[in-house]
């Protein structure tokens, strides 16, 4: 396993949660994003970041959560705030050596994948 998510859990709407992903001694991690994946739905990419520290966002979590990323611990975060309902789903991280930039938030960018950690909000 080269990526491992953490950190996620059950919260009430309103609530935040902050997911880590750590890629440990993986170098390919240039680009690094979010993913999430909802029942019966596609997986939705939310969030990437390249190792320079810039981000782009899903217009469906702009404002409400925010990606970082700390390059010596070659890890990733994710700060969810404000969560509602229909944000619950798997949440995995991907990371890849090169991501063009209309690929960022499409699955078939990344080519390394987490198990995935699950983020339950109830009403």
């Amino acid at each position: 396993v080269q990526l491992m998510e953490s950190g996620g859990g059950s919260v009430q709407a309103g609530g935040s949660l902050r997911l880590s992903c750590s890629a440990g001694n993986y170098p390919n991690t240039h680009y690094m994003a979010w993913f999430r994946q909802a029942p019966g739905k596609e997986r939705e990419g939310i969030a990437a970041i390249d190792k320079s520290g810039r981000t782009i966002y899903a217009d469906s979590v702009k404002g409400r959560f925010t990606i970082s990323r700390d390059n010596a611990k070659n890890t990733q975060y994710l700060e969810m705030k404000s969560l509602k309902p229909e944000d619950t789903a798997m949440y995995y991280c991907a990371a890849d050596g090169w991501v063009p930039v209309w690929r960022q938030l499409r699955s078939d960018g990344y080519a390394t994948w987490g198990q995935g950690t699950q983020v339950t909000v109830s009403s």
